[in-house]
């Protein structure tokens, strides 16, 4: 496989600009893909914000945020997706990542590697039906991107030895710290995290205490953001997504079930962060 010197991202939303920004910063020409112009904007304001904002800091020069956004093209083309390594930070449905897959392969070489940033979905299961899916394995960041140190490295059955570790290798040049594991039902941090949510939320309809004392006492034994103030941060839906995702591949056990509290949320559109309400009122 050739060096990795271009990277696709697709989707830009709170994973994909995050994602974007990480690889961009290390020196990787980045390419930061969606359909939808007003993400790139906003993604685009995003990142330079964060990037100023650690300069302020004292965590990155000047020079090394001009570099970053030089690094860095913001575009509505698939075609300008040619590249050497893509990451696909979509929304959590197996068919719309495949129909990403099966598109990217068209315009790019066999030497190309595919990764999803997937949390839930099993990458055995996205590689099937695609022109060698050897090279297609979970590259998994966690939110935000630009400051959690890790990202499992997820292998299909497919996934080949070579992709295993040129993406592993990659992980460590984007200054993260790389967790290789084979492909199983939320992988290890979202299976074990799960029930952080869960169980607050059942706490929560119990009626045991509310959302603020839950968080505060969670945060006071360590965790540095309670569940529910998390779940607003990662998004209502992407959260409740990968729950299901869960409960599904996990024969339904009552374990895994999704909270009807965080279901009404998704269906009154009370997100999160991203759309000023979700278990905290943001406006």
């Amino acid at each position: 496989m050739p060096e990795i010197k271009t990277i696709g991202v697709v989707g830009a939303g709170t994973m994909g600009h995050g994602i974007a920004q990480v690889c961009a910063q290390a020196g990787f020409r980045t390419i930061l893909f969606d359909i939808n112009a007003a993400a790139l904007d906003n993604a685009q304001t995003t990142i330079t914000q964060n990037l100023h904002l650690s300069r302020e800091k004292g965590k990155l020069t000047e020079e090394q945020v001009q570099a970053t956004l030089t690094n860095l093209k913001f575009t509505l083309d698939t075609l300008d997706l040619i590249v050497d390594l893509v990451i696909e930070a979509v929304v959590e449905k197996l068919e719309v990542k495949q129909g990403i897959f099966k598109e990217l392969i068209t315009i790019n070489t066999p030497a190309c590697i595919l990764a999803s940033n997937t949390s839930s979905l099993s990458i055995t299961r996205l590689a099937a039906g695609l022109e060698n899916p050897a090279r297609l394995i979970g590259m998994h960041f966690f939110n935000p991107a630009p400051l959690m140190p890790l990202v499992e490295v997820v292998a299909g059955v497919a996934t080949s030895t070579q992709t295993m570790q040129v993406v592993t290798d990659l992980v460590r040049q984007l200054n993260k710290t790389p967790v290789q594991l084979q492909d199983s039902p939320g992988f290890i941090v979202n299976r074990v995290a799960r029930h952080y949510y869960l169980e607050s939320l059942k706490l929560l309809e119990e009626q045991v205490a509310d959302q603020q004392i839950i968080d505060k006492l969670l945060e006071a034994t360590g965790f540095k953001m309670g569940p529910f103030r998390l779940m607003d941060l990662i998004g209502n839906d992407v959260n409740l997504a990968v729950t299901t995702s869960l409960f599904k591949a996990f024969n339904f056990e009552a374990r895994f079930r999704p909270s009807r509290i965080q279901e009404k949320k998704v269906d009154a559109g009370h997100l999160g962060r991203k759309t000023g309400k979700g278990f905290y009122d943001y406006s």
